[in-house]
């Protein structure tokens, strides 16, 4: 399940030993074609790695605090630090082995 992050609130996600945080928009059609396979991975990584979406025109400030300038753009955050980011849309099997390398 991708949890919705709203009020700029990352309370949770720098909570989690991993977090998988997506910065989107709801204009974006690359971030409409990530969503479902973001929801996949979310399943297959249960206990693993929690994941986050963040609407960017709701969220400026986290957008602003990441230096996101591209969407969609994936953070993934061990014990509240970011130690990878991607950009762009990915089929679930480079998402998976992306998020492989990292986890």
């Amino acid at each position: 399940m991708v949890h919705e992050v709203h009020h700029n609130d990352l309370t949770q996600a720098q909570a989690a030993d991993v977090a998988v945080l997506d910065f989107n928009a709801t204009w974006c059609n690359p971030c409409k074609m990530l969503a479902p396979v973001l929801e996949e991975a979310s399943r297959e990584l249960e206990g693993k790695a929690l994941f986050y979406g963040i609407d960017v025109d709701e969220n400026l400030a986290l957008a602003q605090q990441f230096g996101i300038s591209s969407i969609p753009a994936l953070i993934v955050l061990k014990n509240g630090q970011p130690v990878a980011r991607q950009v762009g849309f990915m089929p679930k099997a480079t998402l998976m082995q992306w998020l492989g390398t990292v986890l």
